[in-house]
This record gives C-alpha cells, structure tokens and sequence, in this order.
C-alpha cells in the first residue's frame, strides 16, 4: 500500500510547491509597485503590430525641471575637503558673486554683542556646538594645501569668461571691511561706498605672488589697452586693491611697509586700498570663486556693485583683452544711462 501511494504523494507535493512560488511571486510584485510589474512585464514577448503607448498630457501637468549647469568651481581645489589629485580651470559659465546687495557695516569681524550676550551664548550648549564645529574645521585645514594647489596651472581656479554677463543676471560682490592708505583718515572703512557709482576693477590677493598675478591682468606694462581706457574715463572707472591678511604678524609687516605701497599706487589712489584683516568668511570665498588664498583675483564691478567679470591666477592673452574689452562696454552703458 505504502508502494502504491508514494507517487500520488510527490505529485501533490509539487503542486503545492509550484502554488507557492506562484503567489509569492505576484505578492512581491504587489508590494514593489507599478514600476516593478512593469519591468516584469516588459520582459514577455510583446505583438509585432502593438503600437507604444504614450503618457497622456494635461494642460495643468506641471513643466519638466530646467537642467542647471554644474558650476565650474565644483571640482576646484580648496584648503579644505578631499585633496584634488588632477584639475583643469573652466571657463566661468554663469555668474559668480553674493546673492543679495551689499551693505556698509557687514563683514566687519567685529563682535557687536555686549557681555550680557556673550555670556548667554558661552552657555547655550546648542551654539558652544557650533562653535565646536567651526574650530574642528579650522584646525583640519592642512597649512600649506594652498601652497600645494598651485602645482595646478599655477593657482588659476578659474577661466574668465570671454564677455562680461548681463547686468540683471550678475551677482554681488561683498562688502568688506579694513583699514586705507589715507593719513588723513586710518579708521578702517567698508568697501562698499567705495564701489559704488563708478565701475572697478577691483584687484583680491594676500601675498607678493598673488599680488603679481593680480597685476598681470591689470598693470600697464601687461595691459596697456586697459590702463588706456581707465585713463580716458577717469570720471567713471576706477581701480581698487583689497590686501586680505588675516595673520596678525604679516598685517604687522604690510603696516610697517605702507609707505613703499603709498609710493607704488599713488596718492590719489590711497582711499581705494584696503587692508583686510576679518570678515572673509568661507561663505564669501565660496560664491565669489576666491578659493585660494595664494592666488590673485581680479573683479569687474559695475556701479550697482554688481560681479561682470572675473579673472584668476596668471592671466592669458584672451582674459586682458577680454577685461579691456569688458570695461569699455560697461563704460559705454554707463554713460547711455546719463545721457
């Protein structure tokens, strides 16, 4: 007897198995979705005269996203972050600069917070956090990654664009906060007034080596095409040096050599020199591309203290002649909005 039914028993066995299997599997796909039965679908043999179905479209569906750009400063080497073992400088695309206006008083570094305040913060845990988190950032910066970043094309982070941008797409450069070259006047001052109204062609660098390269874009030996068209418009163009020095013994120096850069830049040019020792934070040099401190920047600004033009590290035949080309066209719109 046990003979005759063994085989009734393994055909039930197997129909049980293969039930389970076949619930199992639409269950998983259940639980997967639509999208999972699609691909399970996908995979049968189709009609040869089935035609494809289209996604139906109603006038309120929303628009599909615009595709942005990534920035050309995205892979750029920084002192912070993972080391950059290969780098090439991008032509800047799109507009760089802060995203609201400037204003005199910000970015000074000073601390306006009275003792109250300060001891109110000294014991907020959620702030010593934030705190905490800004000096762990600090002191994992290695010292000398800027020095060691110039290894790519000497520094230069970016690669100006060939024409400067529209006015109403262009960003704003930061108001920033330091002492003149005035001896009249050594009360440090903001940036701002300083830019506004006239257009500048504003010069960023925090040592000799950055300073040079700085001038290769602006010098009169390097470009005497712009230094044409400053000195034909006088009344409308200008230049402005920012000296960023955070090391309290190098400001120390610059100070005790002010009288060699009073004879350098003129005297007429003394009140648009600026010593910069705070207010440069992380968050400016992000969205204005000054992610070298090694390295020289030059900025286009118009009179709105609008960011038309950039430029960094040595500079190239095309850039001066674009720069040139630039603050004359910027001359031009200037002066059909007076006319």
């Amino acid at each position: 007897m046990s003979f005759a039914r063994r085989p009734r028993l393994l055909c039930l066995v197997c129909e049980l198995s293969q039930l389970r299997a076949f619930s199992t599997s639409y269950r998983f796909l259940a639980e997967q979705g639509p999208a999972a039965a699609k691909t399970s679908t996908n995979k049968q043999a189709t009609k040869p005269n089935a035609k494809p179905t289209t996604p139906a479209t109603t006038p309120n569906s929303p628009k599909p996203p615009k595709l942005i750009a990534p920035s050309p400063l995205e892979d750029a080497p920084r002192a912070y972050g993972k080391r950059v073992e290969e780098f090439t400088p991008k032509p800047l695309s799109r507009p760089i600069g802060m995203p609201l206006p400037p204003q005199p008083g910000e970015n000074t570094g000073i601390d306006p917070r009275t003792l109250k305040q300060r001891r109110d913060d000294f014991v907020n845990y959620e702030k010593h956090l934030q705190r905490r988190e800004q000096l762990k950032s600090k002191m994992s910066r290695p010292y000398f990654r800027d020095w060691g970043n110039l290894q790519f094309h000497k520094g230069k982070t970016f690669i100006a664009p060939p024409r400067p941008f529209k006015g109403d797409l262009s960003l704003f450069f930061p108001n920033l906060y330091g002492q003149t070259l005035l001896k009249s006047d050594r009360n440090p001052r903001d940036t701002t007034p300083a830019l506004q109204g006239k257009i500048s062609v504003v010069s960023i660098f925090s040592s000799v080596w950055a300073e040079n390269q700085a001038k290769s874009f602006v010098s009169q030996e390097s470009n005497p095409e712009l230094e044409s068209v400053l000195e034909q418009h006088k009344d409308v163009a200008q230049r402005v040096w920012i000296n960023v020095e955070e090391n309290r013994l190098k400001a120390w120096l610059i100070k005790l050599f002010t009288g060699g850069i009073r004879k350098q830049v003129g005297e007429p040019n003394w009140g648009r020199y600026f010593v910069v020792r705070k207010g440069v934070s992380d968050d400016i040099r992000e969205n204005i591309g000054l992610l070298n401190s090694s390295v020289g920047y030059v900025y286009l600004v118009d009179g709105e203290c609008r960011i038309r033009w950039a430029g960094s590290g040595p500079s190239e035949d095309h850039e001066r002649e674009g720069l040139a080309k630039a603050v004359q066209r910027l001359v031009d719109e200037e002066k059909s909005k007076k006319s």
